[in-house]
């Protein structure tokens, strides 16, 4: 069985995303990985270049920047990096670059692969999500983040396409693949920075939707306007350490403020009362018997 990696990144170092951490922590399960690294002017080639692996393979991209609207240009550049792997690799993990995975999951990753490797009605592997926000001690637990997503598929990028603004996978036709729920998280950063910092790269980030929706008016990203959070009391990937000891502001959030409108209230305890989630977005298709 032969594991590629993909991912793509543009300005890392400039808008603070943890991409080297994201590489190293899906690398030890790849037999390659390749990069696709857009257009930047922070030095983030050399950044990716200078990271000590044999297995990782970069191709440079420009971003079309006509392409404003939804996000699509990150799914185009996530097709970019995926159509680059090798023909004969049988899966393919996807990362963005504020997304790691903790090296205690990666057997489990490895091992579903293995075991669903013949199975072809398992077309990709849905993981489950821990959302990062303000600081490394808290995640969201609102109704405002998606708790899975698609991250492992099979290496077909005739068939398969990145979806919308690149957070999951369809076929070419658009129809939802079929995967199989694995019992691994991703662990996602991207609402962890500097308030300054996060507010600069939203400014940028916007603009692939849409210019209207730029909002200068504030200085820094104020992380207090969120309506509920909850305490991470697990450990981080090893290779976030030395960012998580770096880290040079403070957050600290009533995690006992629950600010939600009360149809989210009826959700939740719908939900605690029959683990089924009312209205959640889903772009896959879980797989409940496997042939």
């Amino acid at each position: 069985m032969k594991v590629s990696g993909f991912t793509f990144v543009k300005n890392a170092i400039k808008f603070d995303y943890p991409i080297v951490e994201a590489i190293l922590s899906i690398l030890p399960i790849c037999d390659e990985l390749v990069v696709a690294v857009g257009n930047s002017d922070d030095g983030t080639l050399q950044l990716i270049k200078n990271i000590d692996s044999t297995k990782i393979k970069i191709i440079e991209t420009i971003w079309d920047d006509t392409v404003t609207e939804g996000g699509r240009v990150l799914a185009l550049e996530t097709d970019k990096a995926f159509a680059a792997i090798s023909k004969d690799s049988d899966w393919a993990i996807y990362i963005q670059g504020d997304e790691v995975i903790h090296e205690k999951y990666l057997a489990t990753i490895k091992q579903e692969m293995t075991e669903n490797l013949n199975n072809k009605s398992v077309e990709g592997l849905l993981l489950k999500y821990e959302h990062f926000y303000g600081s490394y001690s808290y995640v969201g637990d609102s109704y405002h983040w998606y708790r899975r997503e698609i991250r492992v598929i099979r290496n077909n990028p005739a068939k398969i396409k990145s979806y919308k603004d690149a957070q999951g996978f369809r076929t070419v036709d658009n129809k939802k693949l079929n995967v199989k729920l694995i019992d691994a998280y991703v662990y996602h950063y991207g609402m962890v920075k500097p308030p300054a910092l996060q507010k600069a790269r939203l400014d940028n980030f916007v603009k692939y939707w849409s210019e209207e929706q730029k909002n200068k008016d504030n200085v820094e990203y104020d992380y207090s306007n969120v309506s509920s959070l909850a305490m991470f009391n697990d450990t981080h990937p090893k290779v976030m350490e030395s960012r998580i000891k770096a880290i040079s502001w403070r957050f600290n959030f009533d995690i006992s403020k629950k600010n939600l409108p009360l149809k989210y209230k009826f959700k939740r305890w719908f939900e605690n009362l029959t683990g089924k989630r009312i209205g959640e977005y889903r772009n896959y298709k879980i797989l409940t018997k496997l042939k």
